[in-house]
């Protein structure tokens, strides 16, 4: 339960079934402020570092997509922009503001986590671990737009159907879909997603993705770590290419996906080709003809 609510405050667990409008949103980041920034970011642990350095902004109103191969530092990262993990050199910033300088409760207003699984140890349906993501709200006026935000969640995430349920009883996909459906009725104006559609068919891939494309057209910041490099190419603004740590480049996906690069980053033959309707880059491994990767 502790990492299902790791991005909320643990001040309340009221929630009011008041507020009857449309999807409301909590309060704007500052006009021209970054959703979250990383100076010379570095995270150690124990001899290891695992983030070295990293420069990084996240701006209001685009998706980043954060790839590379395993280990790359892609969640070590995400976690450090969510002041999550403490970083060991370098700076984070939230809102314009040192992590360090907000509660607990403040940056639950400011920015909602995704981490990569959600288990929960006791049976709350569907619907109340969907709830959860309105504590940080109780005993402000923003308490009364939870109905309709969580209503807006589950219509999003597409389980509305599931309310009832108790959460243990869930496929991994529909666990993640609930989790998803959370931290989107959470309505910070900083969206960070730790590997959202990695239990998801492909159907549910592609409402995730657009989700974070809608969430960004509303002015928010959106940062998801993605695997398939296809996806962050039709749907991100800009990706940000990680490898042992470090930040390789950083830019749009027509800019950043260069299969001389992306060979050499993933260790395999990689090639780029433009889809032949809508153009966007399609990031493809090169195999031979018996269907075994290439050498």
């Amino acid at each position: 339960m502790a990492r299902l609510l790791a991005s909320l405050s643990p001040l309340s667990s009221r929630f009011s079934r008041r507020g009857q409008r449309g999807a409301p949103a909590g309060p704007a980041l500052p006009p021209g402020t970054p959703g979250a920034e990383a100076h010379g970011a570095t995270v150690r642990l124990g001899r290891r570092t695992v983030l070295d350095g990293v420069d990084l902004a996240l701006a209001p109103g685009e998706v980043l997509a954060l790839v590379g191969p395993n280990g790359a530092g892609k969640s070590t990262l995400l976690a450090a922009l969510a002041a999550d993990t403490p970083v060991s050199g370098g700076s984070v910033h939230i809102a314009g503001r040192p992590a360090g300088a907000w509660t607990a409760r403040e940056l639950a207003t400011r920015r909602a986590v995704l981490p990569q699984a959600a288990t929960l140890a006791f049976p709350f349906t569907v619907e109340e671990v969907v709830r959860m993501g309105r504590a940080p709200w109780a005993g402000t006026p923003h308490e009364d737009d939870d109905e309709a935000a969580v209503a807006a969640a589950m219509t999003g995430a597409e389980v509305t159907d599931l309310a009832a349920r108790p959460f243990s009883s869930l496929s991994g996909g529909e666990r993640a879909r609930v989790a998803l459906a959370r931290v989107l009725a959470q309505r910070a104006p900083v969206l960070l997603l730790d590997e959202p559609t990695a239990a998801l068919d492909l159907r549910h891939q592609e409402l995730v993705l657009r989700l974070c494309r809608e969430r960004a057209a509303e002015g928010e910041a959106v940062a998801v770590v993605l695997h398939d490099l296809a996806l962050a190419a039709a749907y991100a603004h800009r990706i940000a290419l990680l490898d042992a740590g470090r930040l390789i480049s950083a830019g749009a996906p027509a800019e950043v996906l260069d299969p001389a690069v992306l060979t050499r980053v993933y260790q395999h033959p990689v090639e780029s080709v433009p889809h032949p309707r809508t153009g966007a880059r399609l990031v493809l491994p090169v195999r031979d003809t018996g269907g075994h990767p290439a050498k």
